[in-house]
């Protein structure tokens, strides 16, 4: 995370009717403009994207996830660079960022018709329809012989991110996901003010790595599951969401039609699945049959 993903402010507290004067570390949230430009020679052109307000950092990460999970981009090799633009204003330059396109590559701008102006809290804010926003996945959640876990495995996830956040530590604002590995190693995390930029900053990483898809990885959100969480999970091909909140009912419908294991609520030793249990516990299942 970027040194400037926090600011210190002067506050009053207030404690059994008593103030106290001190500094306290908040988030910072600032907009960020994505553009794109694409196409061939003197026909290439520079769009504005979207408006997302976002903490500061990551935010060629932020740019490319975005534009791969709205299915602006297919993979990796469609992107030439992308950077901080230098405009007139040049206190202005960290907050606009362009996304340079191959000359080959033809995006698909069809969903950017509406107005993909996001805010911090709402990943799908002006998206005209569900169907807008339901993009097709290059990775299907097909089934593997690998990718089932055993329940301690998912319990164990949240303490592990809780040590890894540095700016919520210091803020207590900021979401996070974070990607493990089957066995439950932490792989990479991601923080931002935003629940949906943090995971596009999450897969924006993995996909400049060329890493994906995801399908033998664990997904944590540090939040609640919403469908435009899950929708960005099944475009990378991750296979197993579990999140510290409560999914919402189309978070649920669209991991059922992606085949993805979900599980919420995911507390101490206890959690739901709502959807493909056998990834969690088929192992667990054998064990308890052989317990006979």
């Amino acid at each position: 995370m970027a040194v400037n993903a926090i600011l210190k402010i002067p506050v009053t507290t207030i404690t059994k009717g008593e103030s106290e004067e001190h500094t306290d570390a908040i988030a910072i949230e600032e907009p960020l403009e994505i553009r794109l430009a694409h196409g061939p020679g003197v026909a290439r052109k520079v769009q504005n994207i979207s408006v997302t307000m976002r903490t500061p950092g990551n935010d060629a990460e932020l740019a490319c996830g975005f534009l791969f999970t709205e299915g602006v981009i297919k993979n990796v090799s469609d992107i030439k660079n992308a950077e901080h633009c230098f405009i007139a204003c040049a206190e202005n330059r960290e907050n606009v960022i362009q996304v340079s396109l191959a000359e080959n590559v033809v995006p698909n701008l069809q969903n950017t018709e509406r107005n993909f102006y996001t805010t911090s809290s709402c990943g799908v804010c002006g998206k005209g329809s569900i169907n807008a926003i339901r993009t097709i996945s290059n990775y299907a959640a097909y089934d593997l012989e690998t990718d089932a876990i055993i329940a301690d495995v998912l319990t164990s996830l949240p303490a592990k991110l809780h040590q890894q956040q540095k700016v919520f530590a210091d803020t207590g604002g900021l979401h996070a996901s974070a990607l493990f590995n089957l066995d439950g190693e932490l792989l990479l995390v991601r923080e931002d003010v935003g629940r949906h930029n943090a995971l596009d900053k999450l897969i924006g990483a993995t996909l400049l790595q060329n890493l994906l898809p995801l399908n033998n990885c664990i997904l944590l959100l540090s939040g609640r599951a919403s469908f435009e969480l899950v929708q960005k999970a099944a475009m990378a091909g991750i296979h197993i969401i579990a999140a510290v909140g409560a999914p919402s009912s189309l978070a649920v419908q669209l991991a059922k039609e992606f085949n993805i294991t979900l599980a919420g609520f995911l507390r101490g030793q206890r959690f739901n699945i709502y959807t493909v249990p056998r990834r969690i516990l088929a192992i667990t299942n054998r064990e308890h049959e052989n317990s006979y």
